[in-house]
């Protein structure tokens, strides 16, 4: 019976995992009245959801996952930060800043 409580438990934290992109793209509204806000959530999000997938089938290994994830919370907070800072809009340098990080977290999510 602990086992399976167990197993339900972590399936339930996996499937959390997996649906939080979009749940955190959609619980900031903000971020989404601004067009350049909004396209660097989403990426985020699509990048996690490929960090997801490629660990799944074993293409990297959970800690790189890890790092990773990290590496785009870092993204996320630094875009808040720049939103804080210019009254819920980020500039277009601040944006390309920003996809600059994503390009190199994308480039090792496909190595």
């Amino acid at each position: 019976m602990t086992k399976t409580r167990l197993l339900l438990g972590a399936m339930a934290l996996v499937f959390a995992g997996l649906t939080l992109p979009v749940a955190a793209s959609a619980s900031t509204p903000s971020a989404l009245k601004d067009p350049r806000r909004a396209e660097v959530v989403e990426r985020l999000a699509h990048q996690r959801a490929r960090i997801d997938r490629a660990s799944r089938i074993g293409a990297i290994s959970l800690r790189r996952a890890h790092v990773l994830h990290a590496e785009d919370r870092a993204i996320r907070k630094q875009e808040r930060a720049y939103a804080a800072n210019q009254g819920g809009v980020i500039t277009p340098h601040q944006q390309r800043v920003l996809n600059t990080e994503e390009n190199a977290v994308s480039r090792q999510i496909a190595k």
